[in-house]
């Protein structure tokens, strides 16, 4: 089956913590922004993707994530609020360049198709925005 991701909004780590323990994926009904995202991308590959396609960081210098809670059947993780950013107010071209700059990197898990990496970058774009507007702060919740 594989592991999925959710990411979501919450304005702190204590809100994101309160994950409930025995739901799925699928039945999980929203969040504190009402929408979030599932995939089967890691935490710390869409941190990457956004912050060497975007930002121009070498992957050795990508910020660690936070581990905000490590239960036996989930963990949630807090992205760095510089993974949410740089997506927001950015135009087509830099989505596109990315989504390129991306899909020539070897080895690495995640998408390798530029076109999907860009309609992936457009998501977590509106995801960024919808965070912005919340206030709050960006969270995975990880499911074995």
């Amino acid at each position: 089956m594989g592991v999925t991701y959710k990411y979501f909004g919450a304005p702190d780590g204590a809100t994101a913590a309160r994950v409930p323990i025995s739901m799925r994926p699928e039945e999980l009904g929203g969040d504190e922004l009402g929408h979030g995202m599932f995939t089967k991308i890691k935490p710390e590959t869409m941190a990457a993707m956004v912050l060497t396609g975007i930002e121009g960081i070498p992957l050795n210098r990508v910020p660690p994530l936070e581990l905000v809670v490590l239960h036996p059947d989930y963990a949630v993780v807090k992205l760095p609020m510089t993974v949410v950013d740089p997506l927001r107010g950015i135009g087509e071209e830099s989505v596109g360049a990315a989504a390129f700059i991306w899909s020539t990197v070897p080895d690495r898990s995640g998408p390798q198709d530029a076109y999907n990496v860009y309609q992936l970058l457009h998501r977590w774009q509106d995801f960024s925005d919808r965070l912005h507007e919340a206030g709050h702060q960006a969270y995975c919740l990880v499911w074995p």
